[in-house]
């Protein structure tokens, strides 16, 4: 009977990085590689090495430089052999602590100053309010896990090659089907590009490239730098540039990247309807959210949809629509996209950071015709961004219908909580407005001026993760400010929820905040 692969990974033993390096012989050498290894940790006690042999093979040194190697260090207490079981790291060959003398603890840190952010995504919090992360205990794990298996099972061996910087085409066909069914779209699958996010898409639009260009036909005209013809055989060329109209309030880690790009971003007002598109001008860009705007909630007036696809036309310009949760609307049926208006005009990007989860690294681009060449070489002839076998999950999971099983479920679940938190603050907080929940992950707390400061303290205090509503606004807009805290209702588990809206309503109360 043939040797299970576990079995015969256990006799082998570990593979080992090892530098065999110093002064001495390379027996002195070995070991003192060995030694630090298992000082250091990297060798966990009850580790099985590898026999002398491959050892050796592939160190390139003499096998019985490695016996005598593991003698040593067995009679030293670093190993043990036994018969019958091989060469081990010794239980109690414990790393060893640092030698760094323990720093001086650090003074008590003062109360946060009064315009103090929420804490660091990356420092633990036991209220996590953050908007823009769905739930994580949610994520389909089995229907996830069945779309994997099928999708492999059934993948062909090109799969496993280079791949196609397009995306798989099972994927491109599904999001064509589902997106014209549950979004409106109007487009095809060669027009559909699959990047790894939003984030990602504004690079390849804005930045340099990727990796060697795959060689983009230039049907475009590129005038006023946004025409197809920018992007070059290496790479390197831009296929849109700034100046780029964009929201007066938007998410800062977008403008930034684009600044980053060398792409100007000139601020758009915003009122009850939404951005306001008459304000353009000499842009030949625009970059909008309109099914939900961000973060301030509301969709964009259908007149003003019309509007800015009349203005596109007019200026040989485009719209970049940002459908970032299109799926999560609670009070009326879906706002279409509005790439439907003129698939010529606008491109459309979205992903599954909030369907599904941000660690699933896969997102879209619906592109006009002219723009697609341009993209894929600017991607680059080999896919280095998004998997592969990840896009065929993905496919499958559309196909199989369990992706839209999933944003139901998920579409009751977060109104629910939409609902409990509009409830605890009109009884804990009657004062304070709420705003933008008739879709998306969070909502806004419209706050009196010159009390946003005082809560988001007030908030860290408590413990609670929250943005101010200052933190999105453009630093060049003109546009009056307006105090708020945005809260995310997706990000924290079923069990937690409860917890984190007492906190949020003890932070309110405690700041002294009170409406008009």
């Amino acid at each position: 009977m043939a040797e299970s692969w576990v079995n015969y990974a256990e006799r082998i033993g570990s593979d080992l990085h090892l530098e065999l390096s110093g002064p001495g012989s390379r027996r002195a050498a070995l070991i003192g590689a060995l030694r630090d290894a298992v000082r250091s940790g990297r060798l966990a006690p009850g580790t099985r090495l590898p026999p002398y042999r491959s050892l050796a093979a592939d160190l390139g040194v003499a096998r019985n430089t490695v016996a005598d190697a593991y003698a040593e260090l067995v009679a030293e207490g670093w190993l043990t052999a036994r018969q019958g079981s091989g060469t081990r790291v010794a239980e109690r060959a414990r790393p060893l602590r640092s030698a760094v003398p323990p720093k001086a603890p650090a003074p008590p840190s003062p109360a946060p100053p009064p315009h103090a952010r929420a804490p660091h995504p990356s420092r633990p919090t036991p209220h996590d309010l953050r908007q823009g992360t769905p739930d994580a205990s949610a994520f389909p794990r089995s229907a996830w896990l069945a779309s994997y298996r099928r999708a492999l099972h059934q993948a062909p061996n090109e799969v496993f090659g280079p791949g196609d910087p397009a995306g798989r085409p099972e994927l491109r066909a599904a999001l064509a089907t589902y997106l014209a069914r549950a979004r409106g779209v109007r487009t095809e699958p060669n027009r559909i590009v699959i990047c790894s996010g939003f984030a990602h898409a504004l690079r390849l639009l804005f930045g340099s490239g990727n990796g060697k260009g795959g060689g983009g036909r230039g049907r475009g005209r590129g005038e006023g730098g946004i025409g197809s013809g920018n992007a070059s055989g290496d790479g390197r060329g831009q296929i849109l540039r700034g100046p780029l109209a964009v929201e007066a309030y938007g998410l800062p880690f977008h403008r930034d990247l684009l600044a980053a790009v060398g792409a100007r971003t000139v601020p758009l007002p915003l009122d009850e309807d939404g951005a306001r598109v008459d304000r353009l001008s000499r842009e030949r860009a625009v970059l909008l959210t309109p099914a939900h705007q961000f973060p301030t909630g509301g969709p964009l007036h259908a007149e003003r949809r019309a509007a800015v696809v009349d203005w596109a036309r007019a200026r040989d310009a485009v719209v970049l629509e940002d459908d970032y949760d299109g799926e999560f609307r609670y009070d009326r049926k879906p706002v279409g996209a509005l790439q439907s208006l003129d698939p010529e005009r606008v491109i459309l990007i979205g992903s599954v950071s909030k369907s599904l989860s941000p660690a699933v690294r896969l997102g879209w681009m619906v592109l006009p015709e002219r723009y697609v060449d341009d993209v894929l070489a600017a991607k680059g002839e080999r896919e280095a961004w998004a998997s592969v076998p990840d896009q065929l999950a993905l496919a499958d999971l559309i196909v199989s219908g369990s992706y839209d099983r999933h944003v139901r479920r998920m579409r009751q679940r977060y109104r629910g909580r939409r609902d409990r938190l509009v409830a605890a603050l009109a009884e804990r907080t009657p004062h304070v407005e709420v705003s933008g929940v008739a879709a998306g992950l969070h909502a806004v707390l419209r706050l009196p001026p010159g009390t946003e400061r005082s809560a988001v303290g007030a908030a860290v205090r408590q413990g609670v993760a929250l943005d101010g509503l200052a933190e999105f606004r453009h630093p060049e807009t003109d546009m009056p400010a307006h105090d708020g805290l945005v809260v995310g209702y997706a990000t924290p588990p079923e069990h937690a929820y409860g917890a984190a809206l007492e906190a949020l309503c003890g932070a309110l109360a405690s700041s002294g905040a009170r409406g008009s």
